[in-house]
């Protein structure tokens, strides 16, 4: 096993609304869709963001699109317009989501 960047075998979109982050994660390729559904889980993604993200995880498989939709509630520090964080959208949040290590096969 080799462990890469989520980046490296996925893209995404991403965005919020209020509190709530929504980001979609993309194999690059069909052979990398069951190594994310192992290791991208909402435990992993817990670990991975720590404190940032005070609410609910829930993870939505998308098997058509070879994909997952991830729904982070409080994640935002309140909100654009309630948050002191700098720049704390869900487009940060995504950025930040393609940096998650995760084991392929090597």
């Amino acid at each position: 096993m080799a462990e890469v960047y989520l980046k490296d075998i996925a893209h995404g979109r991403s965005g919020d609304k209020g509190d709530t982050s929504n980001v979609c994660v993309f194999a690059r390729e069909p052979r990398y869709y069951d190594a994310i559904a192992r290791e991208v889980t909402v435990e992993h993604v817990r670990e991975h963001f720590g404190d940032m993200v005070k609410g609910e995880i829930i993870r939505y498989d998308v098997p058509s699109l070879n994909g997952f939709n991830f729904v982070m509630k409080h994640a935002l520090g309140g909100g654009a317009t309630h948050s002191l964080r700098l720049d704390s959208l869900g487009k940060s949040i995504g950025s930040a989501f393609m940096r998650m290590k995760v084991k392929v096969d090597g």
